[in-house]
């Protein structure tokens, strides 16, 4: 697999390889000891799966805070989208900061946001699915989200406000200023 860092600590992208011949391809996803090497843990505890029609359909900005904070290990089973990750680790140098990435079915790559990070996506092709493994359950309890598109993060989404398909939900979260003691 290759690993790559950026230059918020912690957040990873991460290619297994595949192998192919004349049937299609094999991929080792996942691997305990392999990914806990390259920095993804502790342990992963439960998998989501979410499908998403309309092309710019946006999901997130999402977290958990303690005591089930979560890291994400999230890929791209069908089709494309544009990951982003946001520290908001309270005292981080790199507070407020993101990165993000593509992820597709195609480039067979996988975000890792840890703990203490916003996470959230917007589809770049119809009818994508995306699977994520978490390593702490989810508690609705414990659920936090901030706008998509706060203007204090400068994230340089694919799609404009007014074409993006949210749910209810994330229409109406906070600014990011309300992040500022979820992860203190």
């Amino acid at each position: 697999m290759q690993t790559q860092r950026f230059g918020i600590e912690g957040v990873l992208l991460i290619t297994p390889r595949r192998f192919g011949d004349a049937r299609g391809w094999f991929s080792e996803t996942y691997r305990a000891d392999g990914w806990s090497a390259a920095g993804v843990g502790p342990g992963l505890v439960q998998d989501n799966q979410s499908f998403s029609g309309p092309v710019g359909t946006v999901r997130g900005l999402h977290c958990q805070v303690a005591p089930h904070a979560q890291g994400k290990l999230v890929r791209v089973l069908r089709g494309a989208i544009f990951d982003v990750a946001v520290d908001a680790r309270a005292g981080s140098p790199t507070y407020g900061q993101h990165v993000g990435a593509m992820l597709s079915a195609e480039n067979n790559a996988q975000f890792w946001v840890p703990v203490g990070f916003l996470h959230g996506f917007c589809t770049l092709e119809p009818d994508t699915e995306v699977a994520y493994k978490c390593s702490a359950y989810y508690d609705r309890g414990c659920e936090r989200g901030v706008i998509w598109n706060d203007p204090a993060l400068g994230i340089d989404w694919p799609v404009s406000a007014e074409r993006a398909v949210l749910s209810d939900k994330d229409q109406v979260l906070p600014d990011f200023s309300a992040a500022a003691d979820w992860f203190a």
